[in-house]
């Protein structure tokens, strides 16, 4: 298996205290990998370590077979990036800074620069400042600059912030297009879970700068199982009734209006049934999945899903 990007223990100490402790990260060649954790984690911090924009105080980076020192000034080169809130020369238009960023690393295809974009959809902003951009325009020019150059590893942090629901599918279908049709590598962090959950192939999980979790997104959505989940205006009578009635055993109680039942031994049909003789309101009754939010708190919060 070609890893692409391998830390092994890479620790950053801020007077101090560890932000970043002893993180082990294997992403593979061409993947989509999801990295998510708390505001306050680590992300941003190992991410600009990955980048050589923060010195780190233990540890290794492996980049493309290499190890990072910081005179891989040539091995940077093979990446694009967007960490924390993207600058710009605001005076400037998009196609011009674009040429400036060429300019500098000297990539030298400047028809790529219509081309990005395009596929930015910042196309038709010829002549408006990038001063005069909104928050979500100024992210895709972000996205612009850093893919420009063809990077084999794109390290993406909060890429999606700022965006519109459109803004927000559109890049979805960027990065895997990225991934599959260009065997681009992309570590993309995020807060929004339900983007990540769609596009990620393996998932990282950080907290208290510590890599508690990685898994592939895959195995994720094996072991999260359906469940059954129903809203009421009596949920104590519902769980005894389901018991007692359906021998449910394995429910939970998540509030004084919604009960989750994972034993699916009855269907909605039956549980509806039952529950409509015994007179007992039922205002919704629908079949679930656990998502990637679920499986993230459960790990986040150091515990199993209870029954």
């Amino acid at each position: 298996m070609t890893y692409i990007i391998k830390t092994n223990n890479l620790t950053k100490i801020y007077q101090g205290k560890e932000v970043v402790s002893n993180v082990t990260m294997n992403i593979k060649k061409g993947e989509i990998y999801g990295f998510l954790g708390p505001n306050g984690a680590g992300k941003t911090t190992f991410m600009r370590m990955l980048m050589s924009l923060v010195k780190p105080s233990n540890g290794e980076i492996i980049i493309c077979g290499e190890q990072v020192t910081p005179t891989s000034f040539e091995l940077l080169k093979r990446i694009g990036c967007i960490i924390e809130y993207p600058v710009f020369y605001d005076k400037l238009t998009a196609k011009e800074n674009l040429d400036l960023h060429c300019e500098y690393t000297g990539y030298y295809n400047k028809k790529e620069i219509d081309f990005v974009l395009d596929l930015v959809k910042l196309k038709d902003t010829e002549g408006k400042a990038v001063k005069d951009f909104s928050l979500g325009m100024k992210q895709r020019l972000g996205v612009a600059r850093a893919i420009i150059t063809k990077p084999e590893i794109l390290i993406l942090d909060e890429p999606i912030n700022g965006l519109d629901p459109i803004g927000i599918k559109e890049f979805r279908n960027l990065f895997q297009k990225l991934s599959k049709d260009y065997g681009m590598t992309l570590l993309i962090s995020s807060h929004i879970l339900g983007e990540i959950e769609q596009i990620a192939d393996t998932i990282g999980v950080i907290k208290d700068g510590k890599l508690i979790k990685e898994v592939l997104m895959e195995d994720i959505r094996e072991e999260n199982t359906a469940f059954i989940e129903l809203k009421t205006n009596d949920v104590k009578k519902v769980a005894f009734e389901i018991s007692h009635t359906l021998g449910i055993s394995n429910f939970k109680i998540l509030d004084e209006a919604t009960i989750r039942i994972y034993d699916m031994k009855a269907s909605e049909g039956e549980i509806l049934k039952t529950l409509v003789v015994k007179d007992i309101l039922v205002e919704a009754i629908t079949r679930k999945n656990h998502s990637l939010e679920d499986y993230f708190l459960r790990i986040i919060n150091g515990g199993g899903m209870n029954a």
